[in-house]
């Protein structure tokens, strides 16, 4: 969350933030609280102050008229204090509650604008294939390979899951394995991470736990969820610490199931495996200080380009405008690969496809998380946090299919994968 102090000292820049990201949160009620809650806190020590006057009064000798005067006073302000102490409490929750609404502060670059078709694209790398012949979405290629049963999976459980085979299992370790030996060489600590968090840590990183709107599976009763990210769990990691100064930056990367509601989504291009209840992903996640994290944004988005490029695959980079940031994001970039199987009328030959994004949080999680380092001043400071997506299994497998798919009903396996996969193609299946 945002400083109080900041939000009452940039009170009007604040409320504009608030509109450019398309957010509902009230600044004004914050400074309000903040400001009645910084008179209770004066009040309550002046009152203390009194009671440890009159207490040391007390002590001396006085008359039997004076000493019940002051027993009198002394019993008031014990009444005081406790209704000023109650007030405090009262008032402390309200607080943070209308605090964790205002999102953080977009970068002055970040484009505005409320939707993702408001993103700005920045960059290019690979052309798209041109097929000499009608190619196929990932999901009729799933099933003349037989590797991907989304019937059968909707018939365990729901819409939006599905059983991988054959191929598709080793396909799906093997881009696990090369973003882990490339984050390896980046020099990250790997992990794999629990599926389940307490709901304290969901809300620290940004995640609501509850009601409608909640993207998140909550287990009943027990106050946790499971995870929609890694970001989650190696976010929570360092909760409540203060981190050595010297070790920082701390890149961290963990290997998770990840699960979402995903409630609402729906239309042509969310079919199939771009959106699901259930996937893998390998996340990255770096604390660092204040001053490095925009250059380790940029080297987070290096790394994910790096991931793309050696797949053969082609992508664009976009810098996502503030209707379309999360609401801890300063500032975040997306990569969106080109899938031949989003073709419409407008795009004859496909579209390109959100895979994998960035983004730098700065204080903003550290803060309702408690992660602080002790600088070289003597004084606890909040690290900057970041994140970012080395590969989200589901949506690199579908691009690949779709990309590198043959006129004969194959899948090529791009190169780097093969030593990994053990074989170099999929072969359609005969149907029986």
């Amino acid at each position: 969350m945002l400083d109080y102090k900041f939000i009452k000292d940039n009170l009007d820049a604040v409320k504009q933030n608030i509109i450019n990201r398309n957010m509902v949160a009230d600044a004004d009620l914050v400074v309000n609280l903040f400001d009645e809650r910084t008179a209770l806190t004066t009040k309550l020590q002046q009152l203390q102050q009194k009671r440890n006057e009159n207490a040391a009064s007390m002590k001396g000798k006085m008359d039997d008229a004076k000493r019940q005067e002051l027993i009198a006073a002394g019993k008031q302000l014990k009444d005081d204090i406790a209704a000023a102490e109650k007030e405090l409490t009262d008032i402390g929750p309200k607080l943070e509650e209308a605090a964790r609404k205002i999102p953080n502060m977009a970068n002055p670059e970040a484009p505005v604008g409320k939707v993702d078709t408001e993103n700005l694209e920045v960059k290019k790398v690979g052309t798209p294939h041109k097929f000499t012949f009608i190619p196929k979405d990932h999901v009729e290629l799933g099933e003349s390979l037989d590797i991907i049963d989304f019937d059968r999976g909707t018939k365990v459980y729901g819409p939006k899951f599905y059983y991988l085979k054959n191929e598709a299992v080793f396909l799906e370790q093997a881009l696990i394995m090369y973003a882990l030996n490339i984050l390896r060489k980046h020099g990250f600590t790997p992990f794999i991470t629990p599926d389940i968090a307490k709901q304290e840590v969901l809300q620290g990183i940004g995640f609501n736990p509850r009601g409608n709107e909640s993207n998140v599976y909550c287990i009943e009763e027990e106050g946790t969820c499971l995870v929609a990210t890694a970001e989650i769990t190696l976010g929570g990691y360092h909760s409540g610490e203060i981190l050595d100064k010297s070790k920082l930056p701390l890149f961290y990367c963990g290997l998770s199931h990840c699960f979402r509601r995903e409630a609402g989504a729906a239309g042509h291009f969310s079919k199939g495996l771009y959106r699901v209840h259930q996937f893998d992903k390998v996340e990255m996640f770096v604390y660092c200080l204040p001053e490095q994290s925009d250059e380790l944004h940029e080297k987070l988005r290096l790394i994910e380009e790096e991931i793309f490029t050696g797949l053969g695959l082609p992508f664009r980079v976009v810098d996502t405008c503030t209707g379309d940031l999360g609401a801890p994001a300063y500032r975040k970039w997306d990569l969106e690969a080109w899938m031949p199987g989003r073709s419409d009328e407008t795009h004859p030959d496909g579209d390109y496809g959100e895979v994998t994004s960035t983004s730098n949080c700065t204080d903003y999680q550290a803060r309702r998380l408690n992660i602080k380092y002790k600088d070289d001043d003597g004084k606890n400071k909040y690290v900057h946090m970041l994140n970012g997506t080395a590969i989200a299994v589901g949506r690199a497998m579908l691009a690949l299919l779709e990309n590198y798919q043959n006129e004969d009903g194959s899948v090529s396996i791009p190169e780097v994968l093969r030593p990994i996969c053990g074989f170099d193609k999929i072969e359609p299946k005969v149907k029986k």
